[in-house]
């Protein structure tokens, strides 16, 4: 069974945010393995300055890249990623795992994600060109894929 592995940077506060991603994950458990793995915001101070934000984004790249299985096929989201339409990006997908067994999404912190981190992804993605809560682009993020393997697999969720 394949499996998608979500590697976010900070936790979700909002239990209503924390029940949509659990429902999401019970959805997509019937197409796949979920994981979640979810680490440590840097701490940085109430004006960070770029060079802090810099160093903090460093810091969070090193637990990102050690959370990153080798063989997976591996999407940072970021917004000078690439746009899909949800069929699209079913097909980005179902060739993605064609070639690893495992798809797995970075979300970085409210400050991103280093170039380091993009720079190993096999994919740069971005949901939209709107700016979105940081905790809300988890909610988003795991529907569309839910949508996306919905798609694949040919059920009546999308429509």
């Amino acid at each position: 069974m394949a499996t998608i592995r979500f590697i976010t940077v900070g936790t979700l506060k909002e239990d209503y945010l924390r029940a949509a991603v659990s429902e999401y994950e019970k959805r997509l458990s019937g197409f796949c393995r979920v994981e979640q793995v979810n680490l440590k915001e840097a701490k940085l101070p109430q004006d960070p300055s770029e060079s802090e934000i810099k160093r903090a984004l460093d810091e969070e790249a090193k637990q990102i890249i050690a959370a990153m299985p080798d063989k997976s096929y591996k999407i940072a989201m970021c917004v000078e990623g690439n746009q899909y339409d949800s069929p699209e990006l079913a097909a980005v997908f179902d060739k993605a795992f064609q070639s690893a067994n495992e798809l797995c999404f970075v979300i970085g912190s409210s400050h991103g994600l280093s170039n380091e981190v993009k720079s190993r992804a096999d994919l740069k993605l971005s949901v939209s060109k709107l700016t979105f809560p940081h905790q809300l682009m988890r909610v988003l993020l795991i529907e569309a894929v839910y949508r996306c393997m919905s798609i694949t697999k040919g059920t009546k969720y999308h429509k």
